[in-house]
C-alpha cells in the first residue's frame, strides 16, 4: 500500500452545472419564490437526484406527464426540450408554461425543423428513451431516425441517400459520436453536418477534463447520477483514456472504501447537473480517509451564461443578458 503522503486527489475544472442546468435549476427557485408553491415540473428539471429532492421540499411537484398537471397551473418544462406536441398538450389544459429547455437544445430542435423543411432525412445520434431525443424527435417524426452508436449504422434505412443529415443529442461522449458519423459518412458520403456541433460545451469540456484527469488516476469518482446520460459518460471516459476504475455515485456515502485498495491517486469530477457541495463531501471523506488536499486539474475556462425564460424575465422585468 502506498504511504499516506503519497497519497493524492485530482479534482477536475470544469465540473459540475453547466450554464443550461444553472438556468433551469434557477427557473424553479424563482418560480417558488415568485408564486408560490405548487410549481409543477414535467419530467426532472435536470436529471439529479439531489436537486429534484431539495426542490421537491421547497414545493416543486414533478410529474411524467402533462395531464397530470392541474387545469390552469403553472408547469416548468425540464431542461431537456419537449416536442411540439406538449405546448400543445399545456395550451389545450390552460396551463401556464414556463420553458426551461437548454438553448443549445433549443438549437438542435431549430436544426431539425430546418433539415425537415428542406426534406432531408436526419439522423439523430442519440440514446433511446432519453428526453432530449423524444423532444428533438417530436419537431419532425417523419423525418428523425434514431442512431444509437456506430453499432446502430448498418440498421439505418433513408429515402434518398443524396439528402441526409445528422444531428446530436447535446450530452454524447464526443469520441462515440465522431465514430459514429464517419461510419454515417461510409454509408453516406453526402451526409450533411449540422451548422454547428450540437454536442454542447460543457459535456466536452468535461470530458477534456476527464481525459487529462484519468491519464494520472488510479481511481476516478464520477459524481452523478445514473439517469445523467452526460455523468454516466464521465465514466466511460475515465476508463478508456487511464483510469484503473471509474464509479458514479450520487453522495459520497455510496462510495465504497474498498475501491481504495492499492489507489495512490483518485480523480474526482462531477456530471453537469451535479451542484458543487455534493463533491465536497467527496472530497471530505477522501480527506477522512488519507487523501489530502485536491489538486484542481483546469483544461478550460467558462465562462457562458443564459438568460432566464422569457417568462420569468417578462414578470421580473429582467434584461436578457
Amino acid at each position: 500500500m502506498t504511504a499516506n503522503s503519497q497519497r493524492r486527489v485530482l479534482l477536475a475544472k470544469p465540473r459540475g452545472y453547466c450554464a443550461g442546468v444553472d438556468r433551469a435549476v434557477q427557473t424553479v427557485e424563482i418560480a417558488l419564490e415568485k408564486y408560490g408553491a405548487p410549481i409543477y415540473v414535467r419530467k426532472q428539471i435536470v436529471h439529479n437526484v439531489h436537486v429534484v429532492k431539495t426542490l421537491e421540499e421547497r414545493g416543486a411537484v414533478f410529474v411524467d406527464e402533462t395531464e397530470e398537471v392541474p387545469e390552469g397551473a403553472i408547469v416548468v418544462f425540464s431542461a431537456h426540450g419537449v416536442a411540439p406536441a406538449v405546448h400543445d398538450e399545456a395550451k389545450g389544459l390552460d396551463l401556464r408554461t414556463i420553458d426551461a429547455t437548454c438553448p443549445l437544445v433549443t438549437k438542435v430542435h431549430k436544426e431539425a425543423v430546418r433539415f425537415a423543411d428542406q426534406d432531408y432525412d436526419i439522423l439523430l445520434i442519440g440514446h433511446e428513451g432519453h428526453e432530449e431525443v423524444i423532444g428533438t424527435t417530436g419537431e419532425a417524426p417523419d423525418h428523425i431516425h434514431l442512431v444509437d452508436g456506430p453499432g446502430d449504422v448498418a440498421n439505418v434505412h433513408v429515402r434518398d441517400p443524396e439528402r441526409v443529415a445528422w444531428l446530436s443529442q447535446t450530452t454524447l461522449s464526443v469520441d462515440e459520436t465522431i465514430a459514429t458519423v464517419e461510419k454515417l459518412r461510409e454509408r453516406f458520403p453526402k451526409l450533411m453536418d449540422p451548422p454547428s456541433d450540437d454536442i454542447c460545451y460543457a459535456t466536452q469540456n468535461r470530458q477534456v477534463a476527464v481525459k487529462e484527469m484519468a491519464a494520472l488516476s488510479d481511481l476516478v469518482i464520477v459524481v452523478g447520477s445514473t439517469n445523467s446520460s452526460n455523468s454516466v459518460r464521465l465514466v466511460e471516459v475515465a476508463k478508456e483514456h487511464g483510469a484503473d476504475s471509474a464509479y458514479l455515485v450520487d453522495y459520497a456515502e455510496h462510495i465504497d472504501p474498498a475501491w481504495l485498495d492499492g489507489v495512490a491517486t483518485v480523480g474526482v469530477t462531477s456530471g453537469a447537473s451535479v451542484p458543487d457541495e455534493l463533491v465536497q463531501e467527496v472530497l471530505v471523506w477522501l480527506a477522512e480517509r488519507g487523501f489530502g488536499e485536491a489538486e484542481e486539474i483546469e483544461s478550460v475556462e467558462e465562462r457562458m451564461r443564459f438568460s432566464l425564460p422569457k417568462e420569468l424575465r417578462k414578470d421580473l422585468r429582467i434584461t436578457p443578458v
